[in-house]
């Protein structure tokens, strides 16, 4: 792997197909809009003043915090000044974390993290030591081109991985609720719409079957999550057909699949939000895609 510049990007692409590892360290803050990428991210914070939110929970956190993020979530980080924001970052490759893992399910803290409460873990004393020291030997490997230095990275990110595991199926809610905020009807209509994306989801209906007026839904929606009820649910159709173009489907079962009733607004809205045409995404293979 390519030695890594560590001023911050705010791209939200990989270069590498596999991994990539970043150690930042920004004295003033850094602004990062609204995003999802095609890769699973671990943010282990270190320092600075931080909020970050996901998919309309905004989570107050601390050093020692880490964040998992899976391919399918919006989220973005809201950095206050005066301290010194400093985190490690690493994306890496669902397909890639599946090679590493033989018949051990490594892909599981970053699929269940998104089913349960929370993206956040708050690990006991033992787990931290563990996941800093091994982040830090990682950090070493990736910019030391010395001989084996591929098989140390390898090997550094399987057993991170090992324990990111052992620490989310060992964290508890009531470690970390006072340190998130939300609303629970909005996240309950979030739920919702991930799981009935192929389904009609206009305002009307959901505000009645969530018994809310419609106007009080779209404020706290907004409020909550950044994006409008349309604006949400166009983002989130357009995530799932591009995992559904990378799992090898044809465009015409796709769009379908994602709710969207037009076969030409679906080619069109792809291209707009990739750069390129559903089509060209599905038979390139290789997931790329500059957003």
């Amino acid at each position: 792997m390519k030695q890594l510049k560590q001023k911050f990007t705010s791209r939200q692409y990989m270069i590498s197909s596999d991994f990539e590892f970043f150690h930042y360290r920004d004295e003033t803050p850094v602004e990062v809009e609204y995003h999802n990428h095609i890769f699973y991210e671990v943010f282990f914070f270190l320092s600075g003043d931080v909020t970050y939110i996901i998919e309309g929970k905004s989570y107050r956190i601390k050093p020692g915090d880490i964040i998992l993020i899976n391919n399918r979530e919006l989220h973005k980080t809201i950095v206050e000044p005066g301290k010194t924001y400093e985190r490690y970052v690493l994306w890496l490759d669902p397909d890639f974390i599946r090679t590493l893992g033989e018949e051990t399910d490594l892909t599981v803290c970053f699929e269940r993290s998104a089913e349960s409460n929370y993206n956040i873990l708050r690990p006991r004393m033992e787990f931290y030591i563990m996941i800093k020291k091994i982040l830090a030997c990682l950090e070493s490997s990736v910019f030391n081109d010395g001989y084996g230095s591929r098989i140390l990275q390898k090997s550094y990110i399987t057993e991170l991985l090992v324990y990111l595991n052992r620490a989310f199926l060992d964290s508890r809610d009531e470690d970390i609720e006072l340190d998130v905020v939300y609303n629970d009807k909005v996240s309950s209509v979030i739920r919702y719409i991930n799981d009935n994306l192929k389904e009609e989801l206009s305002l009307e209906t959901l505000a009645f079957k969530f018994y809310t007026s419609k106007y009080h839904l779209l404020r706290e929606f907004k409020k909550h999550t950044g994006y409008t009820i349309h604006q949400y649910i166009h983002k989130k159709r357009l995530i799932m057909a591009r995992m559904l173009l990378k799992e090898g489907l044809k465009v015409t079962e796709v769009y379908l699949k994602c709710g969207f009733g037009d076969y030409s607004n679906f080619i069109r809205a792809f291209k707009k939000e990739y750069g390129q045409s559903p089509k060209h995404y599905r038979n390139t293979g290789n997931g790329t895609i500059l957003q």
